[in-house]
């Protein structure tokens, strides 16, 4: 198991959300984040000009089977990349051991729910 953690732009929330959700990412918490980068420039956005390290950003935390990694982190670099400086950043980490809570159930199997697993 992986945790995929992404901190994008807060205008790209939407596109990430929608394009997890298109490759079958149905569960991620995420929140508000600031932070500060070495790179810095004025960057004109809607007609708005912005300092790079003043860019509104969400951070999203993932926790993914090992076979779900690839298309996970393809879906946030397409969704929320702009090409401009600032589109942030993805980190891979492992996860030693997962449990549900509910059903007691643990390891990979707890991601997921096996009757939604039988219907794909």
């Amino acid at each position: 198991m992986k945790r995929v953690e992404a901190i994008i732009r807060k205008e790209r929330f939407e596109k990430v959300k929608e394009a997890l959700f298109k490759v079958d990412i149905e569960f991620f918490t995420y929140w508000e984040a600031t932070g500060i980068g070495k790179q810095k420039e004025d960057v004109v956005f809607r007609s708005q000009a912005y300092k790079t390290d003043l860019i509104q950003r969400r951070m999203l935390s993932i926790i993914v089977r090992d076979q779900n990694l690839e298309k996970t982190v393809k879906a946030i670099m397409e969704s929320a990349r702009t090409g401009e400086v600032g589109d942030g950043k993805i980190f891979v980490s492992e996860i030693e051991q997962s449990y549900r809570i509910r059903t007691g159930e643990y390891g990979p199997e707890s991601l997921y729910i096996k009757e939604a697993e039988a219907h794909v």
